[in-house]
């Protein structure tokens, strides 16, 4: 089975809400929420994957300092398995922005078990819960 290395981040506001998107229509897991981020591409670190991610997908600029490794994910999908960090960050420059037509939502931690997620997303809850309570 084929391992996939896919990065997450969960963007933290000063009211301790999380950012998450919904997958658009066309994509793999359409109409699921999820934390943004995004493959690994080869011969690129985790930190360098996201920061990429993040300034592709929401047009925001974090530095890796800033990225704080809190938990990951480990799913097996029917044709590979899925290996995913989550870092949380509390620090980035410029506005959110939904550069690849995707909705986004920012929620209490305890709000996310209401959203229809991925399989290996909704693991990830209660580790954010703990750190944000």
């Amino acid at each position: 089975m084929r391992l996939l290395l896919v990065v997450a981040v969960a963007l933290i506001d000063a009211d301790h809400r999380v950012l998450v998107a919904q997958r658009p229509e066309g994509k793999q897991l359409a109409g699921l929420w999820e934390f943004p981020g995004g493959k690994v591409d080869a011969g690129e670190r985790p930190e360098q994957a996201l920061i990429r991610e993040l300034r592709e997908e929401l047009g925001v600029e974090v530095k890796e300092p800033c990225l704080a490794p809190l938990t990951f994910a480990s799913h097996a999908y029917d044709d590979f398995h899925l290996l995913m960090p989550l870092y949380a960050c509390y620090r980035w420059q410029g506005s959110v922005v939904a550069r690849e037509g995707q909705a986004l939502k920012w929620l209490h931690p305890h709000k996310l078990r209401e959203l229809p997620m991925p399989s290996a997303d909704a693991p990830l809850i209660p580790a954010l819960i703990d750190l944000l309570a």
